[in-house]
C-alpha cells in the first residue's frame, strides 16, 4: 500500500511539473492562427497557453510597467529587439514567425476592386484604420495611402480603432465602407472567406515583418520555452502559411 501511495505521489509531481502555464502577449492580427496553434500545442505538450490579443505599442507600454507576460508575438520586429535592448526580453530568443500582408478591405461583395482604385475615386463616408501610433498595420495603411498620393484626401474620412481587430469590426459592423486590415482576418486556406479585397503591394509599405521573443519573465518557465520551439515547427508554419501570412 505503502509502494502504491509512493507511486502515486510521483506520478501527480511528474504531471505537475510538465503541465506548466504560460502567458502570452499576442499582436492583435495573429488571433485566429494562434488559438489554433495554441490549441494545437496544448493537446500535445500539455501546457496551458493564456492567450491575450491587442496593440503591438500598448502591450509594449504593459511589459515595461511590469505584465506579467512570458512569451510576446509582437507585430513588428522593431517592438521585441527594443524590449530586447532593455533588458526585458531573453538575449537571442527573438526571431521573425511570420511577415504581415496588409489588405484593403470592405464586408460587401464587389465593394473593393483588385486595383485598389475605390481609394482614388474616394466614394465612400468611412475607411477604418488601427491607431498608426500602436499598430504596426495601421502605420502600414498611411504608407500605404501616402505613396498612392491619397491620404489628404481620406484623411477627414478616418475611423481610428484602437487595433486591428477593433477596425476590422467596424467595418463588419458597416460603421465603415472599408478599411485597412491584416489579410489574416479575412484569408483562410488560401481564399477570401467573404466581402472583396485588394491585398495591398508590398511596395507600397514597410514589410510586416512579426517577431517573437521569450520575456524576463518567462525565462526560467518550460512552456515559454516549449512554445516558442512549437511556433517555428512545421505544423504551426502550416497554420500561419493557411492565413496568408509569408514566412
Amino acid at each position: 500500500m505503502k509502494l502504491v501511495s509512493t507511486l502515486l505521489l510521483c506520478v501527480f509531481a511528474s504531471l505537475n511539473a510538465s503541465a506548466d502555464e504560460v502567458q502570452v502577449a499576442v499582436a492583435a492580427n495573429f488571433t485566429a492562427p494562434m488559438q489554433k496553434i495554441a490549441a494545437d500545442f496544448e493537446k500535445e505538450a500539455g501546457h496551458k497557453v493564456v492567450l491575450m490579443f491587442g496593440a503591438t505599442g500598448k502591450f509594449y507600454a504593459q511589459i515595461a510597467n511590469g505584465a506579467p507576460f512570458e512569451v510576446f508575438l509582437s507585430a513588428d520586429d522593431e517592438t521585441p529587439a527594443k524590449l530586447e535592448k532593455e533588458g526585458l526580453a531573453v538575449t537571442g530568443s527573438r526571431f521573425t514567425y511570420a511577415t504581415g500582408r496588409l489588405v484593403l478591405w470592405s464586408a460587401k461583395e464587389g465593394y473593393v476592386d483588385d486595383k485598389g482604385e475605390v481609394l482614388k475615386k474616394g466614394d465612400f463616408k468611412h475607411l477604418s484604420i488601427a491607431n498608426p501610433k500602436t499598430a504596426p498595420y495601421g502605420a502600414a495603411g498611411i504608407q500605404a495611402m501616402t505613396k498612392l498620393g491619397v491620404l489628404q484626401a481620406i484623411e477627414p474620412k478616418l475611423v481610428q480603432g484602437e487595433n486591428i481587430s477593433q477596425a476590422y469590426q467596424f467595418i463588419l459592423t458597416g460603421n465603415t465602407e472599408l478599411g485597412f486590415v491584416a489579410l489574416s482576418q479575412v484569408y483562410k486556406d488560401s481564399k477570401l472567406t467573404s466581402g472583396s479585397a485588394w491585398i495591398v503591394p508590398v511596395s507600397l509599405h514597410d514589410p510586416i515583418k512579426q517577431d517573437a521573443v521569450l520575456l524576463t519573465k518567462g525565462a526560467a518557465n518550460p512552456a515559454a520555452t516549449a512554445l516558442l520551439k512549437y511556433l517555428k515547427g512545421d505544423k504551426a508554419r502550416a497554420i500561419i502559411k493557411s492565413y496568408g501570412y509569408e514566412l
